[in-house]
């Protein structure tokens, strides 16, 4: 009995020496000590932390195609709108919708092949530099019926619109900055030619109340071309990731 009492003092004691030992900034610790408790502890929150992640945080693989960098990097995102736009037209003149008079062929066919032309000259400017072909899903548009097909187009041709406005002052070779005008002014008289065979006599939906184009930019563009691609576009150098 009298031995147990021994070793349990001394078991006391020691606990005493070791609390006395550690201070409030654990100035103190003895070496082996620290080392041990700050080894416990960084593995408690290293687990916690590789546990927070596999719970919180979940890895998504970007699966999308990057248009690049600086003026090329725009060129590519116009690149991909035109793309979206001529698929469009396309498909609008293949399948025409019921009711779909001469004139309106003619209107049709004339975007249609000027949108494959921008296509064909930016793919000739950008070079190796150009994303590859994008892969159209109209699969939420109706080609048959008149107004789905119109309201669709005017959809494109406001954006593409809003698109060059809000993004054309991050150009900087002004020979591009002059070629983009120009698809600007074109795509300008698309976005009326649209808006008026929708409603007589009305072609500027793309102006707001200052009487100035409004401005879209390259995250809120690439969200609206997206919805028409199975191959999505990305602009990480323009804070646009897929996600």
């Amino acid at each position: 009995m009298l031995t147990q009492n021994r070793v349990y003092k001394k078991q006391i004691l020691y606990r005493m020496k070791i609390k006395n030992q550690i201070t409030a900034n654990g100035a103190n610790l003895p070496r082996r000590l620290f080392l041990r408790y700050a080894g416990a502890g960084a593995a408690s929150v290293g687990l916690l932390a590789v546990d927070a992640c596999h719970k919180d945080h979940k890895v998504v693989p970007f699966t999308g195609i990057d248009v690049g960098q600086g003026d090329s990097g725009l060129f590519n995102f116009t690149y991909a709108i035109k793309q979206v736009e001529a698929a469009f037209y396309s498909q609008v003149i293949l399948t025409p919708y019921t009711g779909m008079t001469g004139d309106e062929l003619t209107l049709l066919t004339a975007i249609r092949d000027q949108e494959i032309l921008h296509c064909s000259f930016l793919k000739a400017t950008l070079g190796s530099k150009a994303i590859i072909a994008l892969t159209p899903d109209f699969s939420s548009i109706d080609f048959t019926n008149r107004l789905t097909v119109l309201f669709a187009a005017k959809n494109l041709e406001d954006t593409g619109v809003s698109a060059h406005c809000g993004s054309g002052y991050l150009i900087k070779n002004p020979v591009y900055l002059t070629l983009a005008a120009k698809i600007l002014s074109v795509e300008g008289r698309h976005a009326a030619v649209i808006g008026n065979l929708l409603q007589n006599g009305f072609f500027a939906s793309t102006v707001g109340s200052n009487g100035l184009n409004t401005n879209l930019s390259v995250a809120d563009t690439l969200i609206v071309i997206n919805k028409y691609l199975k191959n999505k576009v990305s602009a990480v150098s323009f804070n646009y990731v897929l996600t």
